[in-house]
């Protein structure tokens, strides 16, 4: 079965890397109007999509799948349209190929440029979420890329019947037919199949569970974007409105309890938890979250249970929080520094002078005031959708878009120059 799944999975490579040397070249208007196709298929198709998607949550209740994974698994029409949006909002974009990023005239009279490239050929490992086959094929083509997609077995069903339209759309504006494929098979072997294609894959994009980037991460011989785990933070400061941190940390926690921008950790200020700490623990309680604290948080509420020392370091992707009160934002920051994952961390304060402290101090990818860790999301940055959120420090940090999804080489221009002996 090994031999036949590199066979199948060597086959797609060199098929996507045909496809990428093409697409780099196919213009802003042609890559747009294709978008714009495949956005009208995925409504034309709402209904097919819909039905694939009821078949995989049928079978992913029958596996017991958590309520956080079913929530990311699952699409409805309002979701549906949200993908078809996104490809146009993504066609509105920039394009970002052929960019100059950088450019001047040497003294010989060289003229030198750095101008951006797409990276090539992207293959994206991904779990539950099948709008991921929509996002990730749509910011590949708009950088130019070509798409190896493997979906979770999941959502496998959903995942098919999305691309299917997209390759539709794709293909009545004259695209490559394999400008993205997907993994026609949920065996996990491919999973190791596709990390070993470095001859054809340029990067690897790893989106879901810890077990899985992990895996990933151990076995790639290609380069990744990727980050770990979101173990996020929201820190209310002394300086907070009780008001505004109530309504960011109800919505940093509860308005998607299994994306990797949820807060996962609340940490409030000791000079202002006799008036916040109480409100904010009862709110959390109330809005049907488990709450485990220090015993400053267990003092505030009983119904608070005693944190463990692994709850500082837990993504937990549920309704369930940790928190602690913390001596200030210089604590905070420490705290934030030591136990998370360099994702998305938020401080809720009146002070400018705190709020700069924790934007400066926080080595993470995303750091935002008064505004909730959920919007850490390509989306919301502009980006018309996101690929992933890389925690690494190379290249790409942070939501990686069309931009991220560029390379570039450097252009130079002369006039009969050689260089002296």
């Amino acid at each position: 079965m090994t031999a036949n799944l590199d066979t199948l999975m060597t086959d797609l490579g060199r098929r996507a890397r045909a496809a990428a040397r093409a697409l780099a070249l196919v213009p802003s208007e042609q890559k747009d109007k294709a978008l714009r196709a495949a956005a009208q298929a995925i409504r034309i198709d709402a209904g097919l999509i819909l039905a694939a998607n009821a078949r995989d949550m049928e079978a992913g209740e029958a596996k017991g799948l958590t309520k956080a994974m079913l929530d990311r698994l699952m699409l409805d029409p309002a979701r549906v349209e949200a993908m078809a949006k996104g490809l146009e909002d993504i066609a509105r974009l920039p394009d970002p190929v052929g960019r100059s990023l950088a450019e001047w005239t040497r003294p010989n009279g060289m003229h030198i440029s750095r101008v951006a490239v797409p990276l090539g050929v992207i293959g994206i490992i991904y779990e539950s979420r099948p709008n991921v086959t929509a996002d990730a094929a749509a910011l590949c083509l708009k950088s130019g890329n070509a798409t190896i997609l493997r979906g979770g077995s999941e959502s496998f069903h959903s995942s098919q019947a999305i691309l299917t339209a997209l390759s539709g759309g794709f293909a009545a504006c004259g695209l490559p037919a394999d400008a993205v494929q997907m993994v026609p098979t949920t065996d996990r072997e491919a999973v190791g199949a596709m990390l070993r294609l470095s001859e054809y894959i340029d990067v690897i994009v790893p989106r879901g569970g810890k077990s899985l980037v992990e895996r990933v991460v151990a076995e790639s011989r290609i380069p990744l974007f990727q980050h770990l785990e979101g173990i996020c933070h929201t820190y209310v400061d002394g300086s907070a409105d009780l008001e505004m941190a109530r309504t960011i940390v109800l919505n940093a926690k509860m308005r998607r309890t299994g994306v990797c921008g949820a807060t996962e950790t609340l940490l409030v200020d000791r000079a202002c938890a006799g008036t916040h700490l109480a409100p904010l623990v009862a709110m959390l309680i109330d809005a049907g979250c488990e709450v485990r604290g220090d015993q400053p948080a267990q003092d505030a509420d009983c119904r608070v249970s005693p944190a463990a020392e692994a709850d500082w370091s837990t993504e937990y992707l549920d309704a369930v929080i940790s928190v602690k009160v913390v001596d200030g934002v210089g604590a905070a920051v420490e705290h934030i520094n030591t136990y998370g994952s360099h994702h998305t961390e938020a401080i809720i304060a009146g002070d400018p002078k705190a709020a700069e402290t924790f934007l400066q101090g926080c080595d993470s990818a995303i750091v935002l005031w008064n505004a909730s860790t959920q919007f850490a999301d390509g989306g919301e940055f502009g980006m018309g959708a996101e690929i992933g959120i890389s925690t690494g420090k190379m290249h790409a940090r942070g939501p990686v878009g069309v931009e991220q999804l560029c390379t570039f080489k450097y252009v130079v221009k002369g006039s009969g120059q050689t260089r002296p002996g």
